[in-house]
């Protein structure tokens, strides 16, 4: 339930409606538990689409567990990263192509720019470490 309550309120906020109500159901949820939760989905999924896929994921996830980041930017966040890595897509990507990857985008891009300025320089440091342990620490950035 809450899933589909945090989800709700991702597309709500994106369409500029108001959300009150669906705040006041998901306001006393365990969001560290939530975030333990995503973490174990992420790996496998970080795996498979690389480094500087995941990278954003792992930030939202750090921000999302920390215990000064507000309830909202927590719903969008935990929202954010499980539509991300769900197989359920609005827009199934197996059959729009383009058009199926725009909307897990455009709902990274809304919630990256929503918390951007809460990815501290020690969130980076836990990201960066977490991805040298998954992927190793000699990579080449291709241009």
């Amino acid at each position: 339930m809450t899933t589909i309550v945090c989800l709700t309120i991702l597309v709500y906020c994106i369409m500029g409606k108001d959300i009150r109500s669906l705040l006041e159901k998901v306001k006393d949820v365990d969001w560290k538990g939530k975030g333990e939760e995503l973490l174990e989905k992420i790996k496998p999924y970080a795996q498979t689409v690389g480094r500087t896929t995941a990278k954003p994921l792992l930030q939202f996830y750090y921000v999302m567990v920390d215990e000064s980041t507000p309830t909202l930017d927590k719903v969008l966040i935990y929202a954010a990263i499980f539509y991300t890595i769900s197989p359920v897509s609005l827009i199934p990507s197996s059959v729009y192509k383009l058009l199926g990857v725009l909307d897990e985008g455009a709902a990274i891009l809304y919630v990256y720019k929503k918390v951007k300025g809460r990815i501290t320089p020690e969130i980076e440091l836990k990201v960066e470490s977490i991805l040298d342990e998954w992927f190793g620490t000699k990579y080449e950035l291709v241009e």
